[in-house]
């Protein structure tokens, strides 16, 4: 998903600790330090933890909360993630529209009407972004079938990503993931581009055969995106979609 409304929650958390006197400022600071060098180092029980303590002593921001519940979903608590997301939406009721993250807790957690309302409002705040009509396109899915989930695949255009285009003609029925991969490579991307490319086009066409009950090609690519590291929250949402493919797969 786009970057747009991360900078927002990053100036609310420095307005909250500023706000504080200058003792306990001093501590919060530190924490919210510390809390962000273990995000940046994929250390999110950690960050948790320490975004916990911050938390606790008291006049949290809705930007610690959208923080912690990111970090919370990265660390594999998805109903935990959901609570703070809640929390940002209840403090800050104008950046509800913005939580395309709650959207993706929401999948995971098995709350796919919730999932799909949430995605249909971030709609009103970003309209060319073809992840978010992807998302709501495998909440629909798994509530009322693929059918279903194609007649109201959400309107996109603009969205100058490359594949992000093509991975929505194949939502649309218009395009295969042969098509979607032929597209992430062509040109001349260079390393850089190109391993993004190839996380998204991967990612997405793993969801598609999911909702398509296709599960064995749904892994492979899944782990093909996991092999592409970006650097960004979705890295993370397909780490986690992984993680949950190989525990279903485990005999019981």
């Amino acid at each position: 998903m786009h970057h747009i409304a991360v900078t927002a929650f990053s100036a609310s958390i420095t307005l909250a600790l500023l706000a504080t006197s200058a003792s306990a400022q001093d501590d919060r600071l530190q924490l919210m330090r510390q809390a962000r060098e273990a995000a940046a180092g994929g250390k999110h029980t950690e960050a948790v933890e320490l975004l916990d303590r911050v938390i606790a002593l008291g006049g949290a921001s809705a930007g610690m909360h959208r923080m912690r519940g990111r970090e919370r979903f990265c660390a594999g608590d998805v109903k935990g993630s959901i609570a703070d997301f809640d929390r940002v939406a209840q403090l800050t009721p104008a950046e509800e529209k913005t939580l395309w993250e709650r959207g993706i807790s929401h999948y995971y957690a098995g709350r796919f009407d919730d999932g799909a309302k949430q995605f249909e409002l971030y709609q009103t705040y970003h309209n060319a972004d073809v992840e978010n009509a992807a998302w709501r396109y495998m909440c629909v899915a798994r509530s009322d079938g693929i059918d279903a989930a194609r007649r109201s695949l959400l309107p996109i255009e603009g969205d100058r990503r490359i594949p992000m285009m093509k991975i929505y003609a194949m939502f649309k029925g218009e395009a295969t993931p042969a098509d979607v991969l032929q597209t992430a490579k062509a040109g001349e991307p260079d390393e850089r581009e190109l391993n993004q490319r190839l996380f998204y086009a991967h990612l997405y066409i793993g969801l598609f055969h999911e909702a398509a009950g296709q599960h064995a090609k749904a892994k492979e690519h899944i782990a093909a995106s996991v092999d592409h590291p970006i650097g960004h929250y979705m890295h993370d949402v397909a780490r986690i979609h992984f993680d949950r493919l190989n525990a279903q797969a485990k005999p019981r």
